[in-house]
Order: C-alpha cells, then sequence, then structure tokens
C-alpha cells in the first residue's frame, strides 16, 4: 500500500522572522515609522535599557569600545541618515547642523574609554532624526528634491567621511607613536 505523500506548495515563499522592533515598525502606518532613520536611529542609540532605568543605549557605544573600528562602522550606520535625509530634500542647514551632530560624535568616540560613554548621551543619530521628522512635519508641502542639492550633499558628505577616517588615524598614529617614546625613554633606549 503506497503513502500517502503531502502537498507540496512550489511557489509558495515563507517570510523570515522579522524582530519584534521591525516587525512594529513595518506595520505603522505612519510612512516615517518605515524609514530607515528610525530603524538605525533605533538601533543605533536606543536598542537596550539598562535595567533599573530609563536609560536607553544602542550598538553606537558599544561599538565604540572598539578603538578607530568602531567609530567608523557606527558612524558609516549613520550616514545612512544622513542620506536619508538628503532623499527627503531638507535644507542645507538642517543638513549641516545633521552633519555637526555626526561629527561630534565622532571626535567623542575618538577618546579612549570615555568616548563610549559620551556616545551613550550625545546620541547623535536620534538627534539627527528628530531633526529630520521635525523638518518633515513643518515644511511636508514645500519639499523640492534637487538632483544638484543631493550630489553637493553626497560631495560633502563623502569628503567628511574621508577627513573622520583621516583625523582618526592620526590621532591613533601620534597616541602610538608617543606611546612608544615614553617606553623607550622609560627603557633608556636613545635614538642614534
Amino acid at each position: 500500500m503506497p503513502l500517502p505523500t503531502p502537498e507540496l506548495k512550489v511557489d509558495e515563499v515563507v517570510p523570515p522572522p522579522l524582530n519584534p522592533i521591525a516587525a512594529r515598525l513595518a506595520a505603522s502606518k505612519d510612512p516615517t515609522e518605515r524609514a530607515t532613520a528610525r530603524i538605525l536611529a533605533k538601533y543605533l542609540d536606543e536598542l537596550l535599557r539598562i535595567p533599573g532605568t530609563n536609560f536607553k543605549i544602542g550598538l553606537d557605544p558599544i561599538l565604540a569600545l572598539i578603538p578607530g573600528v568602531g567609530d567608523t562602522v557606527a558612524s558609516g550606520a549613520g550616514v545612512i541618515i544622513l542620506l536619508d535625509a538628503l532623499r527627503s530634500g531638507v535644507s542645507v542647514p538642517v543638513f549641516l547642523r545633521m552633519t555637526m551632530n555626526m561629527g561630534l560624535n565622532f571626535l567623542l568616540g575618538l577618546i579612549p574609554g570615555l568616548g563610549a560613554v559620551g556616545s551613550a548621551f550625545f546620541k547623535s543619530n536620534a538627534r539627527n532624526l528628530s531633526l529630520l521628522t521635525t523638518w518633515q512635519a513643518g515644511q511636508k508641502d514645500q519639499v523640492k528634491r534637487s538632483t544638484l542639492r543631493f550630489y553637493a550633499g553626497l560631495v560633502l558628505l563623502f569628503a567628511m567621511i574621508v577627513l573622520f577616517i583621516v583625523i582618526g588615524w592620526v590621532f591613533y598614529v601620534w597616541l602610538f607613536y608617543s606611546f612608544a617614546q615614553t617606553l623607550a625613554h622609560a627603557l633608556g633606549i636613545q635614538r642614534a
């Protein structure tokens, strides 16, 4: 007697399970809640609540504990919020303020140990999201997409990223050189 075979549906696609935060944001009717910027700001600045407090931290200060690399990765993710702002057509002053927030967060992250604490309190990505949503709410009818503004913003963004990487590496080379000189002096090694 042949065994019954289950009916297979070849064209059926089973979606992968979403994490709860992404599922809630994706189900929202508010278009600004489904924005990439909101999801990134949540993960980078307010992912975990410190037990016993209402204070939240995200991946940004955790990544800041990895010298040099962590801040670069976190800032790279924060760049996506700036790109979302450019696509929304934010004004140049708002974009520059958002860029300054991200730059200050990056510079705070260069301070070993204390940079992670500064990043946890400063929350540049949440600040940038707040600036973006406030600007969008107040001037939705006046949003004009400008190709020139978009590309000028991309060039400014790229220049900022290169500048931050150079500043970070120069800082760490100087720190290493100073440490090596101090160590050589302490060991009595003199240069010829």
